[in-house]
C-alpha cells in the first residue's frame, strides 16, 4: 500500500490498493446513512415531545442539511490544506461534537439546542461528503462511477433502513401509543414531566453515537486509505481547461450543483414526510414507522438494478433519464391516485405506495448526476465537488417548505412541491449536463460531451 503521506495517481493504485479504498468508503457512507436517516424518527418524535407544528418539526431537517450550504466550501480549502485523511478525522469529529450537544438539549427540552446540534454534526458530514463523493467518482474509469455510487448507495441507504428501526426500538415503548393519546388530555406540571421523560430517551443512543464517532475519525487517520492526486492535469485536459479561472466556467457543474440540490429536496421529503403522510391515514407511530424502511428498500433495489445494468446495458446517463421521469410520474400518482389497499399488513390510501416508489425513482439520480457534473474539471475537481455538496443544502429547504403547505393544504396535497423538482431534473438528464460553454455555439461538426464521457454512440 502507497505510504499515507504522499499522494498518488489513480493510475497507480494496484486492484487490491483500489478494493479496500472502496470498502473504506462504503464504511463512510454506510455512518452517512445512519446518522442522516435517523432524522426520519426523530422528526415526529420532536414534534411530539417539543409540541411543534408541521412547520416547526421540519426544522429537523433544515438545521441539519443548512450546515452543507456553510461549511461545503470551507471544507474543499480544508481537505486541500490537511488531505483527504485528516479532513475525514475532522468531519468524524466535528459529529461527534454535535451529537454530545443532544445531551444538554434533552435535559432541558429545548428545540433550538437540538437544531443546533444536528447543524453541527451536518458540519461534520459536510466535510466528509466533499472527500468521499469525488473520491468514489475519480477511483476508476468514468463509465461505471454510477456503479460504484450505486454501491456506496446501497451502503448509505441500507443503515437508512435500520437506522430509524433501531433508533425507534431504543426510545419508543410498547405503551407509547397510549401515553401520547393521554398527552393530548394533560396539563400543566404532569404534562411537562411526561414531555421531559419522553425527550431524555435521546440522551444515551446519542452519548454512544458521539462515541463511536470520535474513534471512527481516528481509525480512518491511520486506514491504508491512499490520498488520491486530482490537482495534476494530463495534457489534453489541461489544454481545455486553460481558459478557465473558476469553477463557473464549466456550466454542466453549476446546474449539475442546482440538479443535486433539488434532487436531495425530493428524496428527504420522501422519505421525512411518510410518517407523518401516514398519520394523516390514522396510522400510530409504532407501525408508521416501518414507512421510511420500505423507501430506502426499493431505493436499494433500483442500486443493485444499477449495479447489474450500468454500462453493460444502459448508459449511466439514460439510467438517470428514465428515473426522473419516473419521479415526475410518482408524483402525480401520489396526488391523484386514491383508494384503500392493504400491502404488507398495513391498510392505508394507494398514493402513499407512491411516495415509497420515489425510492426507486431516485435510486441513480445521485449516481447520474455526479460523473456528469465533475466530467472534465481537473483541478477543480475539489472545488467542484464543495459545489456540489452545497447543493445537499436542498435538504433544508424542501421539507420545511412541504411542512409549510401540509399547514396550509393537507399532507396530501404539499407532495406538488415535488413536481417542478423532477422537471429541472429531467432538463438536466437530457440537455444540461451536456453544456460546456454559457454561450450556445451552433456547429455543423461538434463533438458532444455525452460522446466524450461514454465513448460510444448513444442509442
Amino acid at each position: 500500500m502507497k505510504s499515507t503521506s504522499t499522494t498518488v495517481e489513480v493510475s497507480e493504485l494496484s486492484r487490491r490498493d483500489t478494493v479496500i479504498s472502496i470498502l473504506i468508503i462504503g464504511m463512510l457512507f454506510f455512518i452517512f446513512g445512519f446518522v442522516t436517516w435517523v432524522n426520519a424518527i426523530l422528526i415526529p418524535y420532536f414534534k411530539i415531545a417539543c409540541e411543534l407544528t408541521n412547520f416547526q418539526s421540519y426544522l429537523v431537517a433544515f438545521a441539519f442539511y443548512i450546515s452543507y450550504f456553510v461549511m461545503s466550501v470551507p471544507s474543499s480549502y480544508l481537505l486541500k490544506a490537511v488531505g483527504f485523511k485528516k479532513g475525514m478525522m475532522i468531519g468524524f469529529w466535528v459529529m461527534a461534537v454535535g451529537a454530545f450537544i443532544f445531551i444538554p438539549a434533552a435535559l432541558t427540552r429545548t428545540y433550538e439546542i437540538f437544531l443546533l446540534g444536528l447543524f453541527t454534526i451536518g458540519l461534520g458530514l459536510a466535510i466528509l461528503q466533499t472527500a468521499a463523493n469525488p473520491y468514489i467518482t475519480i477511483l476508476g474509469p468514468k463509465e461505471s462511477a454510477a456503479q460504484r455510487i450505486s454501491i456506496m448507495g446501497i451502503c448509505n441507504k441500507g443503515a437508512g433502513i435500520i437506522a430509524p428501526l433501531i433508533f425507534a426500538a431504543v426510545i419508543l415503548k410498547p405503551t407509547d401509543s397510549s401515553l401520547f393519546a393521554q398527552l393530548q388530555h394533560m396539563t400543566g406540571e404532569a404534562r411537562g414531566a411526561a414531555l421531559d421523560e419522553l425527550i431524555r430517551r435521546v440522551i444515551a443512543p446519542y452519548a454512544i453515537v458521539a462515541a463511536v464517532l470520535f474513534v471512527l475519525g481516528m481509525l480512518v487517520r491511520y486506514s491504508p486509505l491512499p490520498e488520491i492526486n486530482t490537482e495534476q492535469e494530463d495534457g489534453a485536459l489541461a489544454t481545455a481547461n486553460a481558459g478557465k479561472k473558476n469553477i463557473f466556467g464549466f456550466p454542466h457543474l453549476i446546474l449539475g450543483a442546482l440538479a443535486i440540490f433539488l434532487h436531495v429536496g425530493t428524496q428527504v421529503v420522501a422519505i421525512d414526510t411518510i410518517i407523518g403522510y401516514a398519520g394523516s391515514m390514522h396510522i400510530p407511530l409504532l407501525e408508521a414507522k416501518t414507512f421510511p424502511s420500505y423507501t430506502l428498500f426499493v431505493t436499494i433495489c433500483g442500486y443493485l438494478l444499477g449495479i447489474a445494468t450500468i454500462p453493460r446495458f444502459i448508459s449511466q446517463v439514460n439510467a438517470l433519464r428514465i428515473c426522473t421521469v419516473l419521479g415526475a410520474m410518482f408524483t402525480l400518482g401520489i396526488i391523484y391516485m386514491h383508494g384503500e389497499v392493504r400491502l404488507l399488513g398495513h391498510t392505508t390510501d394507494m398514493s402513499i405506495w407512491f411516495v415509497v416508489l420515489l425510492g426507486f425513482a431516485n435510486s441513480l439520480v445521485w449516481a447520474g448526476i455526479w460523473p456528469l457534473a465533475l466530467d472534465g474539471l481537473g483541478r477543480f475537481t475539489k472545488l467542484g465537488a464543495s459545489l456540489m455538496i452545497m447543493g445537499l443544502s436542498g435538504n433544508a429547504l424542501l421539507p420545511p417548505l412541504y411542512g409549510y403547505f401540509a399547514d396550509l393544504h393537507g399532507v396530501r396535497y404539499a407532495y406538488w412541491v415535488l413536481f417542478p423538482c423532477y422537471l429541472y431534473l429531467i432538463f438536466y438528464a437530457f440537455y444540461g449536463h451536456t453544456l460546456r460553454s454559457w454561450k450556445v455555439v451552433r456547429s455543423p461538426i461538434q463533438i458532444h460531451p455525452e460522446k466524450q464521457l461514454h465513448g460510444t454512440e448513444e442509442v
